[in-house]
């Protein structure tokens, strides 16, 4: 995985942990070299040194046969290390996969897999050991079997709450509309990303397979004498403990490290991993952009032929106490090839919910009434379509938290090189070359050393670009910005919208843009429609919307926007 790169030189840094591996290391090396260590015999012993103490002979003492402690314990370790490990990896093997599944995609499977959660968890689970072993008598392996079946419930439920949050992040929906499988989202973006969860939860499920296979050897299943597991040197160590009580000191010393050490290598791995892509950004508040002049656009092809996106009455709605609430009312719009339309209003006037549901991620919402037309293709269902369909409808999205966009786990070089070998069908190293290109088109500095950063080593200027250079590479017929400046300061974001008008001039991709800042849409759109409570209350050229607004509502939005900016304009629309 991406996230494990320089694992060792983290890991120096981490000393407890760095401990407890080497541990549980060196616990593993004992146990597989124990014929090549010239150990007494586990098996036998001479009665005349029973219950003899710790000391050179025997340097952890004898047991009631007179067999070596220490050679018992290092042999125990096999069984129990190898039960230990089946169990674990048949929880692991079950509990991440359905985990992943059940939060990502939720609906009925996820249902299902909680429902047969619930009666696994609710079974008694020594009680489902002792029947297996009873049925399969000394076969302890389907006893582990049982046993990592049973570990894997709870672990389940841990995996999914940590996906469910995973789902809900920005790159997750950036990534659905670069037409990304969900099984490749789950794998390659999903996964990673709790990866510090897997791992500290899988280091607790080995410490409970450990002291739960321990406890099944205690009553006498599995490994039978005289060959040593732990579970059976502490109850032979417990009948004798009153006069040799070392026996089960050493034996239960071993368990409660191996423990121990399973827990701090979980969280010291779990810190490795996650500080790799872990960083944070200090808020900016929001500017004011620069306002720059723009040639007025090519008149369009009266026959409608150069129509990118066609918005029809479209009406969305969410549920709500009552039933449903309806959030966009009819709705109509057009995007031409080579304009930028701004949707302008404030927060919770609808303009998201139109964005999503072109793009086909309206979570929690559907699609009334109305239709959705792009490059003449009925889109209106395009959450339904396949991957590889919804890769051919050349949408690219740019989110107004670049930051937020980008996988934390993986190197941003690595997330344009993936888009790109999806929609270009190029080979590693042309994606590579590609990536380098594209962020060189976007005016990145040094783009060689950019690709290899991860999204918290970029500011807030480098994340959009970076975010853009994705979007850009499925040659976009159409572009959704949204609130694509906000984060970022006033310089950059001048930057950023004459990135964008430069790329649309070469490429002649249509560009809908969401914001509430007047100052952009003057800056960067060609027309706009203004939006208060999910109906378009005006629509028109910006210059038009500017110079003579007529409703109140426009009106009033353009009141807050800088006096000079709406006196500049009103004079260019006198003028004209």
């Amino acid at each position: 995985m991406n996230t494990l790169a320089g694992l060792p030189r983290r890991l120096a840094r981490k000393r407890v942990a760095l401990a407890a591996l080497a541990f549980l290391v060196l616990l593993v090396a004992l146990a597989l070299a124990a014929p090549w260590l010239h150990l007494p015999s586990p098996t036998e012993g001479e009665l005349a040194d029973a219950r003899l103490g710790p000391g050179w002979a025997h340097p952890l003492g004898t047991d009631q046969t007179g067999r070596d402690t220490l050679s018992r314990l290092v042999w125990g370790a096999r069984p129990s290390l190898l039960y230990t490990a089946e169990a674990v990896t048949v929880a692991l093997a079950v509990g991440i996969p359905l985990g992943v599944l059940a939060g990502f995609v939720g609906g009925r499977a996820d249902r299902a897999l909680i429902a047969a959660d619930d009666v696994v968890m609710a079974m008694p689970g020594m009680v489902v050991l002792l029947v297996v072993l009873a049925i399969f008598g000394s076969h302890v392996y389907y006893a582990m079997i049982a046993m990592g079946v049973m570990l894997s419930a709870p672990f389940l439920r841990v995996v999914r709450a940590a996906t469910l949050d995973v789902r809900r992040e920005a790159f997750i929906d950036a990534a659905r509309v670069a037409g990304l499988s969900s099984w490749r989202i789950m794998w390659r973006h999903v996964l990673p990303r709790i990866g510090g969860v897997v791992l500290v939860q899988g280091s607790l499920l080995t410490g409970m397979a450990l002291l739960l296979s321990t406890g099944i050897a205690y009553l006498g299943f599995g490994t039978q004498p005289p060959y040593p597991s732990w579970g059976l040197m502490i109850g032979d160590g417990a009948q004798i403990m009153g006069s040799s009580p070392w026996l089960v000191l050493f034996s239960g010393a071993a368990i409660g490290l191996t423990v121990i050490a399973c827990g701090l290598a979980g969280d010291g791995l779990r810190d490795i991993v996650t500080e790799q892509w872990s960083g944070t950004t200090r808020p900016v508040p929001p500017p004011r952009a620069v306002v720059r002049r723009r040639p007025a656009p090519a008149p369009h092809d009266a026959t409608g032929d150069d129509t990118v996106l066609r918005i029809e009455d479209l009406s969305i709605r969410y549920p709500s106490a009552a039933g449903h609430r309806t959030v966009v009312h009819g709705v109509s719009l057009a995007v031409h090839a080579g304009e930028t339309l701004g949707l302008v209003g404030e927060s919770g006037s609808g303009k998201t919910a139109i964005a999503r549901a072109v793009m086909g991620i309206l979570v929690g919402g559907d699609i009334e009434a109305g239709r959705i037309g792009l490059a003449g293709q009925d889109v209106t269902g395009v959450a339904g379509f396949a991957p590889a369909e919804r890769s051919r409808l050349g949408i690219g999205y740019v989110s107004q938290e670049p930051h937020a966009s980008l996988d934390p786990s993986w190197r941003v070089g690595h997330l344009v090189a993936e888009s790109l070998r999806r929609h270009r069908g190029l080979t590693a190293a042309q994606a590579r070359e590609q990536t380098i290109a594209l962020f060189d088109q976007v005016r990145l500095e040094d783009p060689e050393s950019v690709a290899r950063r991860y999204p918290h080593e970029l500011s807030g200027g480098m994340a959009q670009r970076v975010a853009i250079a994705r979007a850009l590479a499925r040659r976009p017929r159409l572009l959704i910005a949204d609130e694509p400046t906000t984060a970022l300061d006033v310089t950059v974001q001048a930057e950023i919208l004459d990135l964008l008008r430069g790329i649309q001039a070469e490429t002649g991709m249509a560009m809908l843009l969401i914001t509430h800042d007047w100052g952009v849409v003057a800056d960067l759109c060609d027309r706009a429609a203004v939006l208060r409570n999910g109906e378009i209350v005006e629509h028109g050229p910006v210059l038009q919307l500017y110079a003579d607004p007529r409703h109140a509502y426009t009106q009033t939005l353009l009141a807050s926007a800088p006096i000079h900016m709406i006196a500049e304009f009103r004079h260019e629309g006198a003028d004209k």
